[in-house]
C-alpha cells in the first residue's frame, strides 16, 4: 500500500496503482480500500489480524451460573451438558435458551471439569507418583505382548505369537524375552525359569491380573522359592508402566521384522535377540541416572544374586493340582490312574508333577512328608481285596444310641406334657349328672 499513501498522487494515478496492487496480491479493490481505511484511522495497528475468536465485552455465562454448574458436575460427574442446563433453567437460575451446551463444555473444560476430566478423577484419582527400586533383583515385571503372524506347523498355517518378558524395576534390564507361538501359562512359565537361571531369584514380582500369571503354579513356585508375589490393582496400567513402557519400545523392532518377513519362529527370535542387546540394552536409557544403559546399570550393581539350589529350582517349577482318592485308594490323572494309598480315601491331595514325565507322581497332604505315587498297574487276575483301614473300619457297638436317646428324650417330652383337663369328675351337688 505504501505507493497510495504518497502525497500529490491524483485519481487516476491511484486507480492505476490500485489495479496492479491487486493483480500482484490477488486481493479485490474493495479488501485494498478497507486496508486503507484501517490504516488512516489506527495506524499501523489497525492492519493487525483480530482472529476469530475475540473476547465480548460480556462473558457468555454469568460467573454465578458457571459456579453452580460445576457444581452440578461435581455431585454427580455423570450429569450431562444437557441436564446441567435443565436443572438451572428449573432452579430459576438461568432463563431458558440462556445458555447454549457448546458454549457450557467449552467453559467446563477450561476450567477443569469436561467429563473426560471427571471420568478420568473418578477410576484413577490423582497422578500416581513414579517408583524406583534401589538394587536390582528386588521386583521384577512381567507382561505378554501380541506379536506378527508367522508360518506355524507342517501346513503353513499363519498363526500370532506372543512375546513374554521379564524387566529389573531398579535398571530397566531385559532378563530374558522370547516369542512363543501360544498364549498360555506355560511360556510364562519358560520366560521365567530361563530368567532365574541367568541371574537367580528376585525378592518380588509384580504383575498384572492376565489368567496367565494369576495361576496356582505361580503361587506355589514363588513360595518355594521364596518370592514375594504381587498383582497390580485391576484396571490399572500405569501400575506396570516400566514393562509396558518397554513393550511401546518394541514396536520399533516389529515394524523393523516386518520388513524382513521372517519365515519361522526361530529366526523371529535371533532377530529379537540381536535387537535387544544392541537397541535396547547397551542404549542410553532416560529413566537411568547419569545416561546408563540397562545392561551397565545391572552389572555395576553391588548387590550380589542369589542363587537357589538346582533341585529347590526344579521342584518349584512342577506343576500342582488337586485331585480326590477314591475308594480304592487312587487318584485319575490325564486318563490314568495312580495308587496314592488306602490312607488317604476321600481327602483332596495336591499332586506334584512334570508335565514332560507322568511316570511318577508327588503327593502332598497337609501333615505328612511328600510322597511318590506310581501308574496302577492292572495284571490279569484280581488281587486280594485290602482292608479298609483301621480308621475307616466299623467301630462294634453294644446297644443303639440312638434307640437310647429316643427314650430318654420321650421321657422328657412325657414329663413336661401338662394332662389335659376332664369334666366327667365334676358332678352337680345332689344330682347324678354332669
Amino acid at each position: 500500500m505504501s505507493p497510495l499513501l504518497a502525497e500529490g498522487l491524483d485519481a487516476a494515478q491511484a486507480r492505476q496503482l490500485k489495479t496492479s496492487i491487486c493483480q500482484q496480491a490477488g486481493i479485490s479493490e474493495r479488501t485494498l480500500r478497507r486496508y486503507l481505511s484501517q490504516y488512516q484511522t489506527d495506524g499501523f495497528s489497525g492492519l493487525k489480524p483480530k482472529g476469530k475468536g475475540q473476547r465480548r465485552s460480556e462473558e457468555p455465562i454469568p460467573a454465578n451460573i458457571l459456579e453452580q454448574a460445576i457444581l452440578l458436575r461435581r455431585q454427580v460427574p455423570g450429569r450431562s451438558i444437557a441436564q446441567i442446563i435443565q436443572i438451572l433453567e428449573w432452579e430459576g437460575l438461568a432463563q431458558p435458551g440462556q445458555i447454549k451446551r457448546s458454549t457450557l463444555q467449552e467453559k467446563l473444560a477450561e476450567r477443569g471439569y469436561s467429563a473426560r476430566h471427571m471420568r478420568m478423577y473418578a477410576e484413577t484419582g490423582i497422578a500416581a507418583r513414579r517408583f524406583q527400586k534401589k538394587y536390582r533383583n528386588q521386583l521384577w515385571h512381567s507382561d505378554i505382548k501380541y506379536g506378527p503372524y508367522l508360518p506355524i506347523g507342517n501346513n503353513g498355517s499363519k498363526k500370532q505369537v506372543y512375546l513374554v518378558s521379564f524387566v529389573d524395576d531398579a535398571t530397566r534390564f531385559v532378563l530374558h524375552g522370547q516369542f512363543y507361538p501360544m498364549l498360555d501359562q506355560v511360556i510364562v512359565e519358560d520366560c521365567f525359569r530361563q530368567a532365574i537361571h541367568k541371574y537367580g531369584v528376585p525378592e518380588a514380582v509384580y504383575f498384572d491380573n492376565g489368567s496367565q500369571y494369576r495361576t496356582k503354579w505361580m503361587t506355589r513356585a514363588c513360595a518355594k522359592m521364596g518370592i514375594r508375589l504381587l498383582f497390580a490393582k485391576p484396571y490399572s496400567p500405569e501400575a506396570t508402566g516400566k514393562v509396558e513402557r518397554f513393550n511401546r519400545v518394541v514396536d520399533g523392532f516389529l515394524a523393523e521384522a516386518a520388513l524382513e518377513k521372517p519365515q519361522s519362529l526361530d529366526r523371529l527370535n535371533e532377530m529379537f535377540q540381536v535387537w535387544l542387546e544392541e537397541c535396547y540394552q547397551n542404549k542410553p536409557h532416560s529413566g537411568l541416572e547419569g545416561g546408563l544403559n540397562p545392561e551397565t546399570a545391572y552389572r555395576s550393581d553391588k548387590k550380589a544374586l542369589k542363587f537357589l539350589a538346582p533341585e529347590t529350582v526344579a521342584n518349584a517349577f512342577l506343576h500342582c493340582e488337586e485331585r480326590k482318592v477314591d475308594k480304592a485308594g487312587c487318584i485319575s490323572f490325564e486318563s490314568k490312574k495312580y495308587e496314592v494309598g488306602l490312607s488317604f480315601i476321600g481327602c483332596t491331595v495336591n499332586v506334584i508333577y512334570d508335565p514332560a514325565d507322568l511316570t511318577v507322581l508327588t503327593i502332598e497332604y497337609e501333615g505328612h512328608a511328600p510322597w511318590k505315587a506310581s501308574q496302577l498297574v492292572i495284571g490279569e487276575r484280581a488281587g486280594k481285596r485290602p482292608k479298609l483301614p483301621e480308621h475307616l473300619q466299623p467301630q462294634p457297638a453294644q446297644s443303639s444310641r440312638l434307640l437310647t436317646a429316643a427314650a430318654k428324650k420321650n421321657q422328657q417330652r412325657r414329663v413336661q406334657q401338662a394332662p389335659a383337663v376332664s369334666y366327667r369328675a365334676v358332678r352337680k351337688e345332689g344330682a347324678d349328672n354332669v
